[in-house]
């Protein structure tokens, strides 16, 4: 993508990687975003307004979603390796569109599988399976793209 290109990203898919494992493409990626919190503070005498200061970063917990696949694998590896204890991991999640195209990466520090959630198995129509993974995280990184 060069510096110029503006044209809106329609189509999009989610690569996701975390450290040298490919979790693979999702459709849906939700909680990219960061908060500043803030802490008030009345100043003696001063009425007319609160001081706002900016204390600490928070991060939201990113869901991705995708319809059932052969990657589904992938995610069950790495959420079966939790057993042996649970690794902060550095991730990436790229945008591309369905061309192949790079619109965005974000680069994430001390990743950490929250939560997996499986497709419901019902009797009546056929409906497409998903799958949603949710992971945690410390913070963005500087991707080197």
């Amino acid at each position: 993508m060069s510096g110029t290109d503006l044209t809106p990203a329609v189509g999009v898919r989610f690569m996701v990687q975390v450290d040298e494992l490919d979790l693979g493409l999702f459709t849906s990626c939700e909680g990219l975003g960061v908060e500043v919190v803030i802490e008030q503070r009345n100043e003696g005498g001063n009425n007319a307004y609160m001081m706002q200061i900016p204390s600490r970063l928070k991060f939201p917990n990113i869901k991705l979603t995708r319809p059932l696949t052969k990657e589904t694998e992938r995610v069950a590896k790495w959420i079966s390796g939790l057993a042996a204890g649970v690794q902060r991991r550095t991730g990436q999640i790229t945008a591309m569109t369905t061309d192949g195209t790079v619109v965005a990466r974000w680069g994430l520090i001390d990743v950490i599988p929250v939560r997996w959630t499986g497709p419901t198995f019902t009797k009546g129509p056929a409906d497409v399976l998903t799958e949603t993974i949710e992971i945690a995280h410390h913070g963005f990184i500087d991707t080197g793209a």
